[in-house]
């Protein structure tokens, strides 16, 4: 293979415009050139085959069979370039596959019932999903686009939001059957408080208390891997949990799950944002489609499942 500092399409491209123009001057013109700095790549090119491919006189050109030989096989390369650049640059239909990743409260809640009309869209493309609460290095596990809730750190990645959603304490009516409600937040540490089972950037459940803010620590008998687990233990009476609205919305609606001291709520929300590598070009189209999607169908306040 040729050293990367000799742009080979260039010179081929210049050897073929001398060609079909019949001079030197007047390829520099086409190309804006000076007539000697078409000739010297003509002759830096004759230099690095090893073989000369024109014969030159003051009236014209003329191509030796070796340069007959390199200028039919150089508008073959040229013409395969032209459509390599083609369909590299085509927008009229995404395809490929798709690496995602996201929490699994909003898999569950927004991207499985979104899925479907997606790729029904964009029948090129192909959607591979992994869904955990565990924050991953899109680059070491090859993913194109991850949906990650709360504060985002400092990175490379570029971030794409999709809204935001409160966050609430519930408790099933079993649990309140048989260890009541707190009534202030000074009685909610004698309750069961669950909680993710891996580290988070939160470490406790903020409370707006008189005008002033505090933190319960969270201290219970059980935890889940991720949010949709965390929330059927809650279901399930073992304790009460913090969760995010669009999660639970539904089980207050039908009585499943009742909201907890929502007076000292103190009404912070929590951002949700797809993120992907973005810096060294453009996107992949099957990329953008997603992310343009995701932002005109997602709307945590009324999640789809």
């Amino acid at each position: 293979m040729s050293s990367p500092d000799i742009n080979r399409s260039g010179q081929l491209e210049i050897f073929v415009r001398v060609i079909e123009a019949g001079s030197f001057s007047a390829a520099a013109r086409a190309l804006d050139m000076s007539p000697s700095a078409v000739s010297k790549l003509v002759a830096r090119l004759e230099q690095r085959l090893g073989t000369r491919l024109l014969q030159r006189s003051t009236r014209q050109l003329q191509l030796t069979p070796e340069g007959c030989t390199f200028y039919e096989r150089g508008l073959r390369v040229l013409a395969d370039l032209d459509e390599a650049e083609r369909c590299a640059a085509a927008h009229d239909e995404p395809r490929g596959r798709l690496r995602v990743n996201a929490n699994v409260p909003f898999g569950h809640h927004f991207l499985l019932p979104l899925l479907p009309q997606f790729l029904a869209r964009h029948p090129q493309v192909g959607v591979d999903l992994v869904l955990t609460d565990e924050v991953i290095d899109l680059l070491e596990q090859r993913t194109d686009v991850a949906v990650r809730a709360g504060p985002l750190k400092n990175s490379s990645l570029v971030a794409r939001r999709l809204g935001a959603t409160r966050m609430m304490i519930v408790a099933a009516p079993a649990y309140a059957a048989r260890h009541g409600l707190p009534q202030d937040a000074d009685a909610l540490l004698a309750h069961n408080r669950l909680d993710i089972g891996h580290a988070r950037t939160q470490t406790g459940w903020p409370l707006q208390v008189n005008g002033e803010r505090r933190v319960a620590p969270i201290q219970g008998n059980a935890r889940a891997s991720d949010g949709e687990g965390l929330r059927r233990l809650v279901l399930g009476g073992v304790g009460m949990a913090r969760l995010a609205a669009f999660q639970v919305q539904a089980d207050v609606a039908a009585g499943r799950l009742l909201p907890v001291l929502e007076q000292a709520n103190p009404g912070d929300l929590e951002e949700v944002h797809a993120v992907f590598v973005g810096q060294g070009g453009p996107l992949p189209l099957r990329v953008r489609a997603l992310l343009d999607f995701l932002v005109e169908h997602v709307d945590l306040a009324r999640p789809l499942a």
